[in-house]
């Protein structure tokens, strides 16, 4: 390694006034704009309090999310809700979602429940008992915490056919709380049976910004379900143990679900 010495110091220094010479303009300081491209790509992960503001609102519904980044919280009821996306859903949907929104998944199981009451994936997640029944109390503590009203209803495109191991239809649905897909927490299949023509996607198909900012989100020691069909008597889940996971549907395992807040 050559010895910096003060000669190849000035040298140095030399070289890169006459590189930087030729920029103009301002100089190379990009405050970070408020947007949710800017507010995806930040992972902060401080507390926003126990409740979320009227200021905090406001900005969610101008698209801004001024002060909120991937990682915030927060903390109601003892669950910590945190940010894991800006915008995820924005111009997706057979009606298009055109509502500024915040993606939220908690850091815990709200409770564990059945993907179904037997081993099987008729219906694939659509047509699970989970979907038509189970999630019914999650939606009830989601609007609790949060009111309703900042809950987005808005369109997603969910399995609902399967064809021994593959999910093989899918349709439109309204939705306002969901399990989430391995896409969205992987970035990518890991059990659920190959698709035809993406049925076993749908219109959930990208990592969630949290996730893939900070992997040790995924894993929080316990078992919690996911919505893909993985075989003709099951469901994939995400391991207590740090890894992907499948198990047959009547299995009892967490509810950490996906949901959207409005302004």
């Amino acid at each position: 390694m050559p010895i910096l010495t003060t000669d190849n110091y000035r040298k140095t220094k030399n070289l890169l006034a006459g590189v930087y010479a030729n920029l103009t303009g301002t100089p190379a300081v990009f405050p970070l704009v408020n947007n949710a491209g800017a507010h995806n790509s930040v992972y902060r992960g401080v507390s926003l309090g126990t409740s979320v503001s009227a200021a905090q609102y406001t900005a969610i519904a101008a698209g801004t999310f001024e002060d909120m980044y991937i990682g915030d919280y927060w903390t109601i009821s003892s669950v910590v809700w945190r940010i894991m996306a800006f915008d995820y859903y924005l111009n997706v949907g057979d009606t298009n979602c055109t509502t500024h929104h915040v993606t939220i998944v908690p850091d815990t199981s709200l409770y564990n429940a059945k993907m179904n009451d037997t081993d099987i994936v008729t219906g694939a997640y659509a047509g699970s008992k989970m979907r038509t029944t189970y999630l019914d109390t999650a939606k009830t503590t989601i609007n609790n915490a949060f009111g309703s009203d900042h809950i987005l209803n808005h369109r997603v495109l969910l399995a609902n056919a399967v064809s021994g191991a593959a999910a093989t239809g899918w349709a439109w649905y309204d939705s306002t709380v969901e399990l989430l897909t391995e896409h969205q927490v992987y970035g990518a299949r890991a059990w659920g049976a190959p698709a035809n023509n993406g049925y076993g996607v749908a219109s959930q198909d990208g990592q969630l910004p949290g996730f893939a900012l900070r992997h040790d989100l995924i894993h929080n020691q316990e078992n919690w379900w996911l919505q893909d069909v993985v075989s003709a008597a099951g469901f994939a889940n995400v391991s207590n143990d740090g890894n992907a996971d499948s198990y047959p549907a009547s299995n009892s395992l967490g509810v950490r679900p996906a949901f959207q807040i409005i302004g």
